[in-house]
């Protein structure tokens, strides 16, 4: 098993079910670019990888296809696919439609003392990444934001359906980071949000949601530039490689 699955297994070692944990770390895999667009994924190799059996790795097969992350080619094998221009977008305009309605309802219903602790707290931890450099850090802080405010407003349902949505667009979030979106921006974005919560401001928490989940339409055109091989439809093929 290479170091950055290792890691990635390790992580996610109280995710309950082996299942879980499985599809967890491969998801996880494919999103921060471990597993390369168009590398060819072994069944067998990652069950001995992980010492599991083979079911759970087909199992994660198919939830990893049902998120677009994988095409299984019948007697070809499986592939994690290159990034979709068109499934970032659709992703995109989703999860700002949730993300906006939730910062909506957070300003117009308020939200406990705590939370808005906990995603000042979240802030502060994001903008201790900008002096270290620390990208990867800042990518679970991230996500860890957004997740506390959903929560935080009791709609839980509305971060189900956006972790389910999403999973194309985090590859290019991560891909973003840190030179075509620099996390100082993205952290004074999150700042806005909650400054027009607190201060029971829907319109204005909207707007800044708004803004921070349009920040990947300007990033998206200067990574398909510089990575064309991880995007649809580019000129050569990613060289497929074993675990």
């Amino acid at each position: 098993m290479t170091t950055p699955l290792q890691a990635l297994w390790q992580e996610a070692r109280d995710d309950g079910s082996v299942r879980q944990r499985l599809y967890r770390v491969l998801r996880q895999s494919i999103i921060r670019m471990v597993l390369a667009p168009g590398q060819a994924l072994s069944e067998k190799e990652l069950a001995d990888a992980f010492s599991v059996s083979r079911q759970p790795v087909r199992e994660a097969f198919i939830r990893l296809s049902e998120a677009g992350l994988v095409e299984v080619r019948p007697q070809r094998g499986t592939y994690v696919v290159r990034i979709s221009r068109k499934a970032v977008l659709e992703a995109r305009f989703v999860r700002e439609a949730i993300e906006v309605a939730v910062a909506r309802a957070a300003a117009e219903e308020g939200m406990a003392a705590y939370t808005l602790d906990e995603l000042r707290e979240l802030i502060e931890r994001q903008r201790r990444c900008i002096e270290s450099n620390d990208y990867d850090r800042f990518f679970k802080l991230d996500e860890a934001f957004h997740r506390s405010l959903s929560l935080g407003v009791g709609h839980t349902a509305a971060w189900r359906v956006t972790e389910e949505v999403k999973a194309q667009l985090d590859r290019v979030r991560y891909l973003s980071i840190p030179e075509s979106t620099p996390i100082a921006k993205l952290t004074d974005q999150h700042a806005m949000i909650v400054d027009a919560i607190v201060e029971r401001d829907p319109e204005a928490a909207g707007r800044a949601m708004s803004i921070h989940q349009r920040e990947i339409l300007h990033s998206l055109p200067e990574l398909m530039r510089r990575f064309p091989e991880m995007f649809d439809g580019a000129p050569s093929a990613v060289a497929v490689g074993s675990m």
